[in-house]
């Protein structure tokens, strides 16, 4: 290659080296071929799939959002309106059936009754991330339900020992408590219980008192819990596992004017429940991680569609322990469940 430089005595040719030339042909190449893998490359359809309309997986969906928005991706998005099988069922196979979507986001409402519809989710060629709950035991390596691409999700059983350990604490390590559950069947909060009773199960002087199933209805939760007061009138403490849980069993404690007698520890920082620690009502919130989830699994699924093989299987994405101490405490206030306006 020759370029021409002036000067007094005329026009003279300068020679670049040829180093320099194999060089900067191989860069235009390099750079060439990864344009062209830009241009060939079709971005993922995300399907989003979440158990229930609550704040939890509200916020969630910001998560998701918000990681969509970074990487251009379209996501679509539907929610059953009840908790269960019979009703997530038919959602998810309608997004099947639209027949563009690469990627299914969900968290599965039973999880055995949910393996065979998301079996057939990925014969049908969509690939699956579990996020809140999971499939079989939820081991995606050595467990019976391998398909997942991975579960996102916190430590259920941990949260459930925080829970049982702190109201231990706050009622003096003796006396009778209840748990307030969801559904038989949901692994989280499945988990949850067991946690909180390994939990207990520690304290000597401490006793449980039963356990009761609301299928995530706060008003359902609420009877179930005044009937529970009502019949141990020395019960010394409730713990909520999840949303409507920890709302009816808030509920019904205000409602019997015992607040501040009867504990209640609940899991999932909603606006409810952050009022409630306010009142005295309640006295820990365990507040789960859910934008986390939402954005980690929108960029896992961009990862996978991007080639990347090392994604674990397993993601846990932690607590945050709120109490009245901390509750306006940016860093820690910043994990409260905050939808809308």
């Amino acid at each position: 290659m020759k370029r021409w430089i002036a000067d007094n005595s005329g026009p003279k040719e300068l020679m670049l080296p040829k180093r320099f030339l194999i060089s900067l042909f191989t860069f235009v190449a390099l750079l060439t071929t990864s344009l062209l893998a830009q241009a060939q490359f079709k971005k993922p359809k995300i399907g989003f799939l979440p158990g229930v309309v609550d704040p939890f997986y509200q916020v969630m969906e910001i998560g998701v959002n918000e990681a969509a928005a970074d990487y251009g991706l379209e996501v679509v998005t539907q929610y059953p309106q009840t908790w269960g099988p019979t009703i997530q069922t038919p959602i998810l196979d309608a997004m099947v059936g639209r027949g563009d979507l690469t990627y299914l986001i969900i968290a599965p409402t039973d999880k055995e009754q949910m393996i065979a519809p998301l079996q057939r989710a990925v014969d049908a060629g969509i690939k699956v991330i579990t996020v809140d709950t999971f499939l079989g035991d939820g081991d995606y390596i050595n467990g019976k339900v391998t398909f997942p691409l991975s579960y996102i999700g916190s430590d259920n059983v941990e949260g459930g020992k925080i829970a049982a350990h702190a109201l231990a604490k706050v009622v003096g390590n003796k006396g009778k408590v209840y748990i307030q559950n969801t559904n038989v069947g949901a692994s989280t909060t499945e988990q949850r219980g067991k946690g909180f009773k390994d939990g207990i199960a520690e304290f000597k002087d401490m006793q449980l008192a039963g356990e009761d199933y609301n299928l995530d209805d706060a008003g359902t939760a609420a009877q179930q819990t005044s009937a529970k007061l009502q019949a141990n009138p020395d019960l010394v403490g409730i713990f909520g596992v999840n949303v409507f849980s920890a709302q009816g069993a808030g509920n019904a404690v205000k409602s019997a004017g015992l607040g501040g007698k009867v504990q209640v520890i609940a899991f999932d920082a909603t606006k409810d429940a952050i009022e409630n620690l306010r009142k005295g009502v309640v006295s820990l919130v365990i507040a789960q991680k859910p934008h986390d989830m939402g954005y980690l699994a929108v960029a896992f699924a961009m990862a996978d569609a991007r080639g990347v093989t090392s994604l674990p299987r397993r993601v846990t994405t932690g607590y945050a322990v709120i109490d009245a101490k901390n509750v306006d405490d940016p860093a820690v206030a910043r994990f409260i469940y905050r939808v809308g306006k």
